[in-house]
């Protein structure tokens, strides 16, 4: 199958080196916005063409599958693009910046009956398995689960150092990781009320810079998520409590904690490639992937609870890397 990656950033690099490893992928088409980038990234990786045009790449009948690697205001339109043109398709997090907008990227991908999903590692994580298992069977319940993330974001540079083009969101990209990752694990319970704090936009960036997240559902669950862009070092862990053991996940350092000790877990990219492997087994399969477009629907419909209610004390507008719309 011919794959066409959609943006050379950091997944756009991780999605590239976990497809060479697949023996019936073929690298063809990389698609960026600058030509000096795209041509190097394309060159670097194997791919047999390079374009700065979208609308190019999908013109070529080649073309199976499409990864959206690209900035997150864009998800929603590309992928639509994408699944209109009768690709496979696989967006980054998050499937857009509205519910309204992930209901018409569902609605497209329905319509085109194309295998299309989201990369949302959390979801693919090996050293949860067990737990989702007895939770899923009843022999363990989730009461609580913590997720913090605090980045420094006051320059607009990413996690490789390389300085972007576009800006990114506290809300709708950072925290839809770990509210999904929430309401994966409750497995359906309804959601019975949602809590937000988020603060005002910064002078400097023109976005807000902290959030605080809280849900709890029908069965006296609760998850919260907190952060900031503003800290001076990194923290990006989960906590999550259980009538049996207590699971604290330190991302950064790359271990598990529980009752019985400490254990090594997989690095960020690694576990990325799960992704991979899970979308291209659904393409072969034709089936769903984990992450479907209707299964992140709960996560979006979080947000936009919390996007309303900023919305309502300052004013629906505009934001870098979030126009209104």
């Amino acid at each position: 199958m011919n794959i066409c990656m959609v943006g050379y950033g950091m997944m756009g690099v991780w999605h590239s080196e976990a497809l060479l490893k697949e023996a019936d992928m073929v690298l063809h088409t990389a698609v960026g916005r600058r030509a000096d980038g795209v041509r190097a990234f394309a060159e670097r990786f194997g791919y047999k063409k390079w374009t700065v045009s979208l609308e190019e790449a999908l013109a070529d009948p080649a073309i199976d599958i499409v990864i959206l690697a690209t900035p997150s205001d864009q998800h929603e339109a590309q992928a639509i693009q994408c699944l209109e043109a009768g690709k496979h398709t696989l967006i980054e997090i998050p499937i857009a910046m509205s519910l309204k907008g992930a209901e018409r990227v569902v609605a497209a991908g329905e319509r085109s009956g194309k295998v299309y999903g989201l990369s949302h590692p959390m979801r693919f994580r090996r050293e949860r398995e067990g737990l989702i298992k007895r939770t899923r069977a009843g022999e363990e319940k989730i009461r609580h689960i913590a997720g913090r993330f605090f980045i420094k974001r006051l320059i607009n540079i990413g996690a490789t150092g390389y300085k972007r083009s576009w800006t990114d969101n506290i809300l709708w990209h950072h925290f839809c990781h770990f509210v999904d990752l929430g309401l994966f694990l409750f497995n359906g319970v309804p959601v019975r009320c949602v809590q937000s704090y988020m603060g005002k936009c910064h002078e400097l960036t023109g976005i807000p810079m902290e959030c605080v997240v809280l849900v709890d559902t029908e069965a006296d669950q609760s998850l919260v998520v907190h952060g900031s862009y503003h800290a001076t070092y990194r923290f990006y862990d989960k906590l999550i409590v259980t009538g049996r053991d207590t699971y604290f996940y330190d991302i950064l350092a790359g271990t598990l904690r529980t009752a019985e000790g400490t254990t090594p877990i997989e690095d960020e990219q690694t576990n990325a490639a799960h992704v991979i492997t899970d979308f291209l087994a659904a393409v072969r399969e034709n089936r769903p992937p984990l992450a479907s477009g209707p299964s992140v629907l709960p996560a979006m419909r979080v947000l936009q609870a919390v996007q309303d209610a900023w919305d309502a004390e300052y004013g629906a507008q505009s934001i870098p890397g979030r126009p209104v719309g």
